[in-house]
């Protein structure tokens, strides 16, 4: 699969690079929310939708940045890690590759589905070498809306990899999405609080699972 084709700008992704040797959290009202198992997590509060951007810094032990950047980049693995998804799969919709991705909710709420492309580039800045992934909502008319799920239009997130000069990885995410729906601010506040943290545990888990397939 073409991981390359995507409508990602060079400064993005140097942006990205940058946040993992100096955080950019001055100027802004971003807040330390949550530190736990050698992950900081701070927020900034959007005051469009009453939701909260995230940024992420953190070191994941005993899994080495290739290793990881092709963990998060392998959907149909990422079905037998990750519980919450329904459906996840690629598809070349004109001339780029869109990720549908179908994420279970618990009963009584919708699930939530989402269309994005994303794209991932590893760099070389001045001897480091940094895996850098982007992805974003997209619309494209071969993914249609469904009455049964709701589309999730707000979804942004950047991931950077590099070496944490031992055996693992050092790491920088960033992560908004609008599930929208009737769901109260305050769930998805708290989902967030104890997804982002998780969802990067259960990825280095998967990593350990993923050197024994290949």
């Amino acid at each position: 699969m073409d991981y390359t084709s995507g409508s990602f700008t060079d400064e993005q992704f140097l942006e990205a690079c940058a946040e993992l040797q100096q955080p950019a959290l001055a100027g802004a009202d971003w807040q330390l929310f949550l530190e736990t198992l050698g992950i900081s997590v701070y927020r900034l509060l959007d005051q469009e939708t009453g939701l909260y951007k995230y940024k992420v810094f953190g070191v994941l032990k005993d899994c080495p940045p290739a290793l990881l950047a092709d963990v998060y980049m392998d959907l149909d693995y990422r079905k037998q890690w990750d519980q919450y998804v329904k459906e996840l799969y690629e598809k070349e919709c004109d001339g780029k590759i869109v990720v549908y991705w179908e994420v279970k909710y618990p009963f009584p709420m919708s699930n939530r589905d989402y269309v994005y492309i994303r794209q991932r580039r590893d760099l070389d800045m001045e001897g480091r070498k940094i895996h850098v992934v982007l992805a974003q909502s997209t619309s494209v008319p071969q993914f249609a809306e469904r009455p049964d799920v709701i589309r999730v239009k707000g979804y942004k997130q950047s991931l950077a990899i590099e070496s944490d000069g031992k055996k693992g990885s050092k790491v920088f995410m960033y992560y908004f999405d609008n599930p929208g729906g009737q769901i109260p601010s305050w769930l998805i506040n708290w989902a967030a609080k104890n997804g982002v943290p998780s969802f990067l545990n259960d990825m280095a888990k998967a990593c350990k699972t993923y050197l024994k397939k290949n």
